[in-house]
């Protein structure tokens, strides 16, 4: 990147290929039973373990009312559990169950089974230069 008008017209195409992606996989995988958001505080909680509401809202970068609103849902559908923190007997933990994991890993699998789909239909050189991205992409994710 020479100019600043080349690094904002890359971190635009960037920003919107990343958004693209990641919209197109979720209609490539049509049969998930409950939304991004809920997929991603299960994951979440199957990762980092049981934690209070207003943690788990915090971590995945939504409003209390909101995380509320997707654990009301996903325990209707036997996804997570509330137990009593041991810590303060006014709040609870959320945890998610094994019906919980269980969509996780099918949710993970059908995604990645996309991917894998979209990256076979690159040429080879294009796929090549994915696979030499991933280094930066994934320091991209970084928070250091």
């Amino acid at each position: 990147m020479t100019s600043t008008q080349t690094t904002s017209e890359t971190t635009t195409r960037l920003y919107l290929a990343m958004g693209r992606l990641t919209r197109a996989l979720r209609r490539d995988s049509r049969q998930a039973l409950i939304g991004h958001g809920g997929l991603s505080a299960l994951a979440t909680l199957i990762q980092d373990g049981p934690q209070r509401a207003g943690a788990l809202a915090q971590t995945e970068g939504i409003t209390a009312p909101a995380m509320t609103r997707v654990l009301n849902s996903l325990e209707s559908l036997g996804y997570v559990g509330r137990s009593q923190d041991p810590d303060d007997g006014r709040a609870f933990l959320i945890a998610a169950t094994a019906a919980g994991e269980e969509i996780v890993l099918r949710c993970r699998a059908e995604r990645l089974q996309a991917l894998g789909e979209r990256l076979e239909r690159l040429s080879p050189g294009n796929r090549d230069a994915v696979v030499n991205a991933l280094a930066a992409l994934e320091e991209l994710t970084s928070d250091n």
